[in-house]
């Protein structure tokens, strides 16, 4: 164990250099959800049923977890540069633990998501959205949103190992946009079709998302909702669980592998 702490926090390192020095990614990475934030709240809430202020606080935990689900497309592509430009290989000419270099990608993406969060949560409060829940809530609300951040990164990593190019990766990273949209990030899924109601609470982000409106206090739990939704913070959890049990030995052994 001390010698995977000490070789991950040396790839967290490696990781987080790798970041600084490309200021551009970082820049567009972190504006962009800003961006999306400001388009969504101003031209889609003057469309919806909940326009205005209402809309934007129903926002606002909604793209917080749409842009957490993107650490699946980060660390995809992420991971197919290392792969195919000979990085992972020359890492395991090294004699360090398996499970460090991935798990210093995941946990430098942990850290920058978190840098991140604190803009977008600034430019949501100038737009009129509010904490309307208590300071601890809160608090759990982001440390629940930072472990789905950390879940879909593993899942990421494991599939950018996977991809036969960078390209490849980059093209089906893209395709993971269409998640959010199947689910009640940016609408209430009440109106929609029965059979898609149900593919959309039973997505992850569906219920991540509904987990940080109700400890924000934004909105409550739908009655009638599936499982994950109807019992949001525990389905959160669950989702977050079995991503994490599923992909992080997956990744690792697809490392070690080569």
């Amino acid at each position: 164990m001390s010698t995977l702490a000490y070789d991950g926090g040396a790839m967290l390192g490696r990781q987080l250099r790798r970041v600084r020095n490309n200021p551009g990614l970082l820049i567009l990475s972190q504006t962009m959800p800003i961006s999306m934030l400001l388009f969504f709240g101003y031209v889609f809430g003057s469309a919806l049923a909940m326009p205005g202020a209402r809309y934007r606080s129903f926002l606002v935990p909604g793209l917080l977890v749409a842009t957490a689900a993107g650490g699946i497309m980060t660390g995809m592509f992420q991971a197919a540069q290392d792969t195919h430009r000979g990085v992972m290989d020359r890492f395991r000419t090294l004699p360090m633990s398996r499970a460090a270099v991935p798990l210093g990608q995941a946990l430098a993406d942990l850290v920058t998501t978190a840098a991140g969060t604190v803009p977008f949560l600034l430019v949501g409060l100038a737009m009129g959205w509010r904490v309307e829940g208590s300071a601890l809530d809160a608090v759990d609300a982001v440390a629940l949103l930072l472990l789905f951040r950390f879940a879909c990164t593993w899942v990421g990593i494991f599939l950018g190992m996977l991809t036969r190019s960078e390209e490849a990766a980059g093209q089906l990273g893209g395709a993971t946009f269409m998640l959010p949209l199947l689910s009640n990030a940016y609408i209430p899924t009440v109106n929609l079709p029965g059979w898609l109601r149900t593919l959309a609470e039973w997505n992850p982000i569906s219920a991540v998302t509904t987990a940080l409106r109700d400890l924000f206090g934004n909105a409550p739990v739908p009655e009638g909702a599936a499982w994950p939704v109807a019992h949001p913070v525990a389905g959160s959890l669950a989702w977050c669980a079995v991503l994490i049990a599923v992909f992080a030995p997956l990744a690792v052994r697809r490392y070690a592998r080569g």
